[in-house]
């Protein structure tokens, strides 16, 4: 056994594992679809463990995302398509295209200048691939990423053509207008069609604010989901220390201990 496995040695436990003679029955069931799922669990596992400051099981996540690629590259090969080689090769061709200022002589005056000549080369990108031709500042934004994080790309999109408010205040108020016609859909009984069309122009919304105060719409969700989750668990720590578990406490009861929850930290 190597004192030190390599990434080579990863390369081949998934040749192993996908071996139709010797493999794992599980691993040789899999295909890109089914395996898609983990990759994005794995990508928001990197991501916790980055919230938590847990470096210790940052570098294990990471561990878990690259198994992905490996995964996914052997597929790949498997079918004569591509293999990890070609995966780092392409990375870091695109790297290396998209960062002229970097390793040409490109100069780009700040990080603004720097971000509409990203999007320039990446039109350029979409160009050469024959793709049809999309003059909107939208083009290219891809429908397979998280909505939340697509909106906000469609938000920063619209903003480097100056489609976008300054100030927060303006913002603020959207979103008070929008929570009031939440408000209005519910109170008139609407459909579950127009709170949907409703609810989602609040998240919209929401997703600008984030993005102009430079807050991470994911990782507030995350804090907040961490939040609500501690505060919850000593709400239950409390009652049962009174004996009366939290299911069979009126609503009224339960607030007032979450409130107790909340002025414990």
């Amino acid at each position: 056994m190597a004192d030190r496995y390599t990434l080579d040695d990863l390369l081949g436990i998934m040749v192993r594992l996908r071996d139709p003679e010797r493999g794992c029955p599980w691993d040789l069931q899999q295909d890109f679809a089914s395996i898609a799922p983990y990759t994005i669990e794995e990508a928001y596992e990197v991501a916790d463990a980055i919230d938590r400051g847990d470096l210790d099981d940052l570098r294990d996540e990471l561990g878990d995302l690259l198994l992905q690629v490996v995964f996914h590259a052997q597929m790949a090969q498997e079918r004569g398509a591509f293999d990890f080689g070609d995966v780092a090769h392409a990375i870091a061709d695109k790297m290396r295209r998209r960062h002229p200022h970097v390793f040409g002589d490109e100069h780009f005056e700040d990080v603004p200048a720097q971000t509409r000549g990203w999007e320039a080369i990446k039109a350029a990108e979409r160009a050469a691939r024959g793709e049809t031709h999309d003059a909107s500042a939208l083009a290219g934004i891809s429908r397979g990423l998280p909505e939340w994080k697509r909106a906000t790309r469609l938000q920063q999109r619209a903003a480097s053509v100056g489609f976008e408010w300054r100030e927060p205040g303006p913002m603020l108020d959207k979103l008070a207008e929008e929570v009031d016609e939440v408000r209005a859909e519910f109170a008139s009984g609407a459909e579950a069609g127009r709170l949907e069309d409703e609810l989602g122009d609040v998240l919209f919304v929401t997703a600008n604010l984030a993005r102009h105060a430079g807050v991470d719409f994911s990782r507030a969700l995350r804090r907040a989901n961490a939040k609500f989750e501690r505060r919850f668990r000593h709400m239950e720590e409390l009652a049962a220390a009174e004996g009366r578990p939290l299911a069979e406490r009126s609503l009224a009861e339960q607030e007032a201990l979450w409130h107790q929850a909340k002025q414990a930290e």
